[in-house]
């Protein structure tokens, strides 16, 4: 069987779960509308969905290595195509925010099993370089598509089809994993799943995500911020007591001597802060201060979804050429001075080509620097290994998420006077020239990155 088929599954999810990201802010103002939620609790329509994601993750990861990848990935794809059909169909705020949970969890299962699978299908090295580059344009333009697609349909036919849209490609992937993917090995009883573990690190990594993303809008003295963050604080400690007592621990403790894991941790907790933050501040700029409708956002967002694609095949080459290492921290120096362009060309009424110098320069790293911190995450790692390995990634991923939107928004509010309509232009700007510095930050972290040699 050719190779390419089972790439094409896994790069169609993990187009799924980016797009799915970030479908629904374009659509978040008819569903406020449609739904009656109020200005407060139409943010927990985006929120749950990353709340669950990031603290599931660490259970998606674990679950692929012993319960089996191709299991997991049909599972978390059915749960997608069931959760996003009953999301077309709400009629009340609170199942809306319900479906979005079930739609993180669904995430949550569905990367790590993704990422898993790829790191074990395709041998290290060039072949796997080149999945991951595949896999990485297919995530990387999603989540900028998302706002196009989002624009059209709820142009075209309203608020449900965000969800709907999900529906057919959810089932395809989820049959064609089915019938593509290597079998599963038959269960043994030599590896037990650690139940306690996985309890105590999903609450508490679940806790801690909901007080980085509910802090900012709250307070972080809040009642519900204090005592979620104490919850959090204590099942992570009770986390990390079981793993170290346990025969067969949610995360071995072996993985945390592999270098060049902790450093793609550290580097994906800094994208996803960075990078990942910018197509927030880009929809404030082009809706609140630009007036574009929910279609011209949309389009506005195909250059730099365009751009980003062609960065993670650009890594891929470049690998070969100059190692990782040096690609990474070009990726995200590239990155840092095109945001810095960015920034300088966001005026009051500054046209659109301004903005492409800065959106080519970012996007280019942004996909470079993608590939590279999955390749960086994957190499060295026993097969075994390679579904919470990637959970370990993918959660770094979310909480650097969380945590760098909840401080450049904090930012951002506190550059200028808030007005009616949303973020004033003097706080978009000073949040992109913020991340332009914070991706400027990494780049010495890359740079420390050495070739991975297996965990002890």
């Amino acid at each position: 069987m050719s190779a390419r088929l089972p790439l094409l599954v896994l790069a169609l999810a993990q187009l799924v779960i980016a797009l799915d990201y970030n479908i629904v802010y374009v659509a978040l103002p008819d569903m406020g509308a449609g739904l009656g939620f109020s200005a407060p609790d139409l943010q927990w329509v985006v929120s749950a969905y990353v709340v669950t994601t990031g603290g599931f993750l660490l259970l998606g990861g674990r679950a692929a290595d012993l319960l089996g990848r191709r299991r997991m990935f049909v599972a978390a794809a059915l749960t997608y195509a069931g959760s996003s059909l009953a999301g077309g169909f709400s009629e009340t705020p609170g199942a809306l925010v319900a479906v979005r949970a079930v739609q993180g969890v669904g995430g949550s299962l569905l990367f790590p099993a993704t990422l898993a699978l790829i790191n074990t299908i395709y041998a290290e090295g060039p072949a796997r370089n080149r999945a991951l580059a595949v896999w990485g344009a297919a995530g990387a333009g999603g989540l900028c598509f998302g706002s196009l697609l989002g624009g059209v349909l709820v142009e075209a036919f309203g608020w449900p089809s965000v969800f709907f849209v999900n529906v057919p490609v959810a089932v395809a992937i989820a049959w064609a994993g089915r019938v593509l993917f290597p079998a599963d090995a038959p269960r043994t009883e030599a590896r037990r799943f650690d139940m306690t573990g996985a309890l105590t690190g999903t609450g508490g990594t679940t806790l801690l995500v909901f007080v980085l993303v509910h802090a900012p809008a709250t307070g972080w003295s809040s009642p519900s911020v204090l005592v979620s963050a104490v919850l959090s604080l204590t099942l992570l400690a009770l986390f990390a007591l079981v793993e170290t007592r346990s025969r067969d621990p949610l995360v071995p403790t072996r993985l945390f001597g592999h270098r060049g894991l902790l450093v793609a941790m550290a580097v994906t907790a800094g994208y996803s802060a960075t990078f990942g933050s910018l197509p927030y501040f880009l929809t404030l700029y082009f809706q609140n201060v630009r007036g574009y409708s929910a279609l011209a956002t949309g389009l506005a967002f195909l250059v730099p979804a365009v751009v980003v694609a062609a960065g993670t095949q650009v890594g891929e080459r470049a690998v070969a050429v100059v190692g990782v290492r040096r690609m990474l921290g070009g990726g995200m120096a590239l990155g840092a001075a095109g945001a810095a362009a960015l920034g300088l060309a966001l005026t009051e009424h500054g046209s659109y080509p301004r903005l492409l110098p800065g959106i080519v320069l970012l996007g280019l790293g942004q996909g470079a620097a993608w590939t590279g911190m999955w390749i960086t995450a994957a190499a060295g790692v026993a097969p075994g290994d390679q579904g919470v390995a990637s959970g370990l990634a993918s959660a770094s991923l979310q909480v650097g998420g969380a945590v760098g939107l909840a401080v450049l928004v904090a930012l951002a509010g506190a550059a200028g006077p808030q007005v009616a309509d949303g973020t004033p232009l003097a706080g978009i700007r000073a949040a992109v020239f913020a991340t332009a510095a914070g991706i400027a930050c990494i780049v010495p972290l890359t740079l420390t990155r050495r070739r991975a040699t297996t965990a002890p």
